[in-house]
């Protein structure tokens, strides 16, 4: 073995300087297409033998597509094309040459792609397509009715079959199902009087466990030991909450998260019923990810704290897959290292790579010959060398809650008193800013500012309690989070407090323009993209109100009171905001319609402050044309330099 690591070393050596970026790289403003087209290629799968990659391809223009690729010549083999403004949700190999694809649908590039319940397969070279189930349902004889498909896993037997969860339009149960994708057909192995729970399969296919939220939102965790029979589990220790995520080899211990007092989660491995949990892997502040998995079996070997930059920690460090990507971190010190994919002979893997400056790449790993190989690029026409640094701050809010806050500081400059652009993440519940690249903040770096993005109470990664935090706290405590953070990087001596301007989409628009109205003498300009400024709106238009779900959440986080929606709606606070303001918004919005964007508008232009606009016909919450993409950037970028220079 030692041998083989040399090779392995040589060959890092020579390649990791032009991944992890250029010290000396002299600073260098990129075309603002660099930034704004979408990357086209995504969700890359390594076939059972290592002979095929399945990825998603955007081509623009809201077409999507499946492609095979043959990795001995990269070769083309299928192209599945999927209709407009459909996208691949999940792509998973059933077997040697097959693999299904669940399909997905994203309503603008803000969104991520929402399932549509359609499950297709086919052979790794187009040929024998079947449409597997979904609302296009013809197979009768099956016993199904028309509805919505999940793909919850693959058979361990690599014969073609998959676990599938069925939906229904309106559901009362949760059921599961083995799937042959070849005629196909359908076995029912578990079946739950619960509606939107899902399975955890143990490695002789049965169905172990059902998990999920009600329409509360409130956990719910069953157990089984035949899949038909289910019985509710308390959870081991009074006030915790434990999930499921995958058994042990010999099926006799269970892989899961595990959190106490709503706090961040851990990874631990415990006896079936959750108890003698043994923490694999916990943090004080943030909740546990960026697991590691070896493969078939698969099994975890190391994972990571979400918040700042991740540091893994191998948990089992004797296992092969384990050795491998500690030597590749190792190499690649600059580099966040992911294993997606192992052949199930272990001697070829499917490696990404990504770090703050870097958007990342794939590359396979043969272990015959330790050789590394670039086979795709996230991004082509980003240099790693010339993006900014990334850095996780940890600080005081000013009641006194710890807080953490990413600060990308422009190359361009010494560092020192740089203009500033504020730029809250969207969500606001459950979504958080992390350590890796970040197309946006590396954007408004390239052109010299350093971008604060905090992650105020109510963001994800930290825990239940954490995210309660935020709840009905929107224009209020949140806002002083920003706040807070922005002073933190003043008094650093980071931030020039004289040129600040907010930015943000969708819920982070709300908060651009919420801050140009609570510190106006703070705020010298705002832009919203895609915004919701009208809270009371809320419950009359946009898709969240459609869902049992999504009423029951808003009246969580906004709560019902006519005056607090009205004290805490940007809209209404127009005649306080006297910065400059740029609004744009897709006219085809369904997230947040373009009725939020016109309020907006015309309470700016009643306050005698109208504002820059820019409605783009065709869009939804985000936008999929590249040209409207670069259209916003360019008009983001004239705009920052008008009002708080460059």
């Amino acid at each position: 073995m030692g041998r083989g690591w040399c090779g392995l070393v040589l060959l890092l050596a020579g390649t990791s300087a032009g991944m992890a970026g250029v010290p000396s790289a002299q600073a260098q403003a990129l075309p603002v297409e660099a930034f704004a087209k979408a990357s086209p290629f995504s969700m890359p799968r390594l076939s059972p033998t290592g002979d095929y990659l399945a990825l998603s391809t955007d081509f623009g223009q809201g077409n999507h597509a499946v492609q095979v690729l043959r990795l001995s010549d990269m070769q083309r083999m299928a192209v599945l094309r999927l209709p407009r403004y459909e996208s691949p949700f999940q792509i998973v190999w059933v077997g040697d040459g097959r693999l299904v694809v669940a399909k997905g649908r994203k309503y603008g590039s803000l969104e991520k792609p929402l399932p549509t319940g359609e499950i297709i397969a086919s052979d790794f070279d187009g040929q024998n397509q079947r449409y597997i189930y979904g609302y296009e349902q013809q197979n009768a004889a099956a016993g199904l009715d028309r509805g919505f498909g999940h793909i919850e896993s693959v058979a361990e037997s690599n014969d073609g079959r998959f676990y599938m969860r069925q939906l229904k339009r309106n559901p009362t149960s949760s059921m599961l199902y083995v799937v042959d994708t070849q005629r196909p057909t359908f076995k029912l192995i578990a079946d739950i009087n619960v509606p939107q729970l899902e399975f955890v399969i143990d490695r002789n296919g049965v169905a172990r466990y059902a998990w999920g939220r009600d329409d509360d939102d409130t956990h719910l965790l069953y157990r089984s030991d035949d899949g038909r029979r289910w019985q509710p589990l308390a959870p081991p220790q009074a006030g915790s909450i434990w999930t499921p995520m995958s058994f042990s080899a010999d099926n006799t211990r269970v892989y899961g998260a595990l959190s106490h007092a709503d706090g961040p989660s851990q990874l631990v491995l415990s006896d079936l019923d959750g108890g003698n949990a043994e923490v694999l892997v916990g943090d004080g502040i943030s909740s546990v990810g960026l697991t590691q998995w070896t493969g078939h079996p698969s099994i975890p070997f190391a994972a990571a704290a979400q918040g700042g930059r991740p540091r893994l920690v191998y948990f089992d460090p004797g296992r092969p897959e384990a050795e491998l990507h500690r030597t590749l971190a190792g190499l690649l010190p600059q580099q966040h290292v992911t294993f997606v994919d192992v052949s199930r002979n272990g001697q070829v893997v499917l490696v990404h790579i990504a770090s703050d400056r870097d958007p990342g790449s794939w590359y396979v790993l043969k272990r015959s010959t330790n050789k590394l190989e670039k086979v795709l690029a996230s991004r082509d026409g980003i240099a790693p060398a010339l993006m900014a640094e990334r850095r996780p701050v940890r600080f005081k809010a000013s009641d006194g809650v710890e807080l953490e806050a990413m600060l990308t500081i422009p190359r361009n400059g010494d560092g020192r008193r740089l203009p500033v652009v504020v730029l809250p993440h969207g969500g606001p519940h459950g979504v958080s800013d992390d350590w890796f690249y970040d197309t946006g903040a590396q954007f408004l770096a390239n052109r010299g500012y350093l971008v604060v993005q905090v992650n105020y109470r109510g963001s994800g990664g930290r825990g239940r309690a954490f995210e309660r935090l935020g709840y009905l706290q929107w224009g209020t405590r949140i806002q002083q989070d920003l706040l807070d953070g922005l002073d933190h990087a003043v008094a650093a001596g980071l931030a020039d407090p004289q040129r600040v301007c907010a930015y943000g989409a969708s819920f982070g628009a709300y908060s651009a323009m919420m801050l140009a109205a609570r510190a106006p003498g703070r705020i010298r300009c705002a832009v919203g993209l895609a915004g919701v400024y009208d809270l009371k709106m809320m419950y009359r238009k946009g898709d969240i109100k459609d869902s049992a779900y999504g009423r029951n959440y808003l009246e969580r986080v906004i709560g019902r009171s006519d005056d607090e929606l009205l004290a805490n709606s940007p809209a209404n606070l127009a005649a306080g905001i006297k910065a400059p303001v740029l609004l744009v918004h897709g006219e085809r919005d369904e997230r947040t319609p373009i009725a939020q964007a016109n309020a907006m508008r015309a309470a700016l232009v009643a306050a005698g402050n109208a504002p820059r606009w820019m409605a783009v016909a065709g869009e939804g919450h985000g936008f999929y044309n590249d040209d409207n993409s670069i259209a916003f950037y360019r008009a983001l970028e004239e705009f920052l330099r008008e009002h708080i220079g460059s």
